[in-house]
């Protein structure tokens, strides 16, 4: 089995989520959890990879400190888990990578910071310079922060997007399971699957939901997506456990290894395409259907017949044709109330009868993606 794609990756995004991190629910931060994974980190660094970690567990390590006994269900709670939680997280990592004489730093990211334009490009060159310095940083999602709507959802998503977002080399989910099998791993006969060349390889078999730490977000499931997203953007992925990341990330034949298989695109299409919760729909004739199949333009108010849902400039929408098939997804430039008005007209009509800020289109090619 050939794994030079893990050995040589000079720029790596390793996520690791809370089961790992802090064993039972309501339990502390594993001391021992942070170090093995600190020091793998270490050991990467050393051969001269850059390394970014997505980690988990801000609000895991905030449910022993306010006497919670399992992770909450309310977001108004979650968000004061992880307020309290963030710092006792980064404050074990800094001390950890502080005795392998490596720097961390803090990013914490928001749906925002990947699809608009100019927080993407922030947000990239921050991570760049951060690696290009040395520094290692520890990304999680701001969940203080964040509403239902504009959240990432899981960290697995999450580090799929960071890892087009710095153009990685190679992803790595650390888990509490060390593989993908090809049924639940506590059935009898399960069998651990150590590379997949092609997701539809994978299509049959049964995910399971959220690890049994009853801590995380994740599970099974959303490691799939995460390998979804990440090798069809050309990305190769690594599934592992902790206890087993040392010898992964050497190369030897354990975890699940998703090989690349689509061409490099970037984070904030990827996550229109993927994570995006769509407002609204906009129906094309059919020239604009074809037009953007086939010509990759943007869509203008006289290629739309109707429009529904509600929604501002800025949110996602649906593209859809006349037959109802959802053909793609953008960010659109008008607020819900000022399309009717525009459909079926031209740019110039527009902006000589409602001012020369309708001049322009609803969703430019670079804030579409196709499905």
């Amino acid at each position: 089995m050939d794994r030079t794609v893990i050995t040589s990756a000079k720029r790596i995004v390793i996520k690791i989520g809370s089961s790992s991190l802090t064993g039972s629910a309501g339990s502390n931060l594993d001391a021992t959890a942070v170090e093995k994974i600190v020091t793998v980190i270490a050991g990467l660094k050393a051969r001269g990879a850059e390394v970014a970690l997505v980690s988990s567990g801000a609000i895991a390590a905030g449910l022993a400190p306010l006497k919670l006994s399992s992770r909450p269900k309310d977001l108004a709670t979650q968000q004061a888990a992880a307020s309290v939680g963030q710092g006792l997280l980064i404050a074990r990592y800094n001390q950890a990578f502080s005795e392998h004489s490596i720097l961390s730093s803090q990013v914490l990211l928001t749906t925002e910071d990947v699809v608009r334009r100019s927080h993407y490009q922030n947000a990239h060159q921050t991570l760049s310079k951060l690696l290009s310095l040395g520094v290692v940083p520890i990304i999680n999602e701001n969940d203080t922060v964040g509403t239902q709507e504009i959240r990432f959802g899981d960290n697995d998503r999450l580090a799929a997007l960071v890892a087009l977002l710095i153009s990685a080399d190679l992803l790595v989910l650390v888990s509490d399971i060390d593989a993908l099998y090809d049924a639940p791993p506590s059935q009898a006969g399960a069998k651990a699957i150590h590379e997949v060349h092609a997701m539809e390889e994978i299509d049959s078999i049964a995910l399971g939901g959220a690890g049994s730490a009853g801590v995380g977000s994740g599970g099974m499931v959303t490691k799939v997506e995460a390998a979804r997203i990440s090798t069809s953007a050309g990305i190769p992925m690594l599934l592992t456990s902790l206890s087993q990341s040392q010898e992964a990330l050497t190369g030897q034949e354990v975890g699940t290894l998703f090989h690349s298989h689509g061409v490099r695109t970037t984070a904030r299409l990827l996550w229109l395409a993927h994570a995006s919760t769509p407002r609204g729909r906009l129906v094309l004739d059919d020239g604009a259907v074809t037009a953007i199949r086939e010509r990759g333009v943007s869509l203008l108010p006289a290629g739309v017949t109707s429009v529904s849902g509600e929604f501002i400039s800025g949110d996602t929408v649906e593209l859809v044709s006349q037959a109802g098939e959802v053909i793609a997804r953008g960010l659109v430039a008008f607020d819900a109330g000022e399309i009717p008005q525009m459909l079926g007209r031209s740019t110039k009509e527009l902006a000589a009868s409602l001012g020369a800020e309708y001049e322009r289109e609803l969703v430019h090619r670079d804030d579409l993606v196709l499905l």
